[in-house]
């Protein structure tokens, strides 16, 4: 029997990314509402900026793209904002769904935006695949194929919504509420990525103390030594 989360059970689509970089990161956003900037997350949130437009709406000949769309699942119990979604259009109501400004039949495409390049996992797909089930049971269609734009090197990549991807996004979805149902943070760990997180001096401060210190050391006594 499928589960469906009630509304106020649902948790941001967004954190996927949270969860996939550090359950431990997850957990002190989500849970215990802590956040901090550092340069890339405030590189990204400039970019986010000249995208997440909710009023633009552009249509190129066959083409109509929407920014900041909401969206939201029952079954995943996510919801969250797209970046933008093409609208393709196409001759039949066959996985298609219908705008009001606009008649005709229209096949959604949606688009991610990223600031940096590809990752080594698959955080971004997972994140995007959550966007097209979340769609799909909006509009009761399928979605084969999405994007990702990334900004460092203007390239979008089209990614396939395999089956393998949406039952790892189902099965992402289901360890963040089970977390979250907890009520419990995730213990810390210290990995490599720790030093690019912008919660470092929250999560680790011994660590990002020995950092600080380290550094000076080196700065300082490599200056004395020249």
């Amino acid at each position: 029997m499928m589960i469906e989360y009630k509304e106020d059970e649902m948790l941001m689509l967004s954190g996927i990314q949270h969860f996939m970089f550090c359950k431990r990161q997850w957990g002190l956003i989500h849970l215990e509402q802590q956040w901090a900037e550092n340069r890339l997350t405030t590189e990204g949130e400039i970019l986010h900026e000249n995208v997440d437009n909710p009023f633009y709406r552009q249509k190129n000949g066959v083409h109509i793209t929407l920014r900041s769309v909401a969206i939201a699942s029952k079954k995943l119990g996510l919801y969250g904002l797209t970046d933008a979604i093409e609208l393709i259009e196409v001759d039949n109501s066959e996985n298609a769904i219908t705008h009001p400004k606009y008649p005709g039949f229209w096949k959604p495409f949606p688009i991610e935006y990223k600031h940096g390049t590809r990752k080594s996992n698959e955080m971004d797909e997972l994140q995007l695949t959550a966007q097209v089930m979340c769609l799909e049971e909006m509009y009761n269609i399928r979605i084969t194929e999405a994007a990702l734009f990334y900004w460092e090197n203007k390239h979008r990549d089209v990614v396939p919504i395999t089956d393998s991807l949406r039952s790892l996004a189902k099965k992402i979805a289901e360890e963040m509420h089970t977390i979250f149902s907890s009520g419990i943070t995730p213990r810390a760990e210290k990995k490599p990525q720790c030093r690019s997180c912008s919660l470092l001096d929250l999560c680790l401060p011994q660590l990002m103390n020995k950092i600080s210190v380290n550094k000076y050391l080196k700065d300082n006594l490599y200056e004395e030594a020249t």
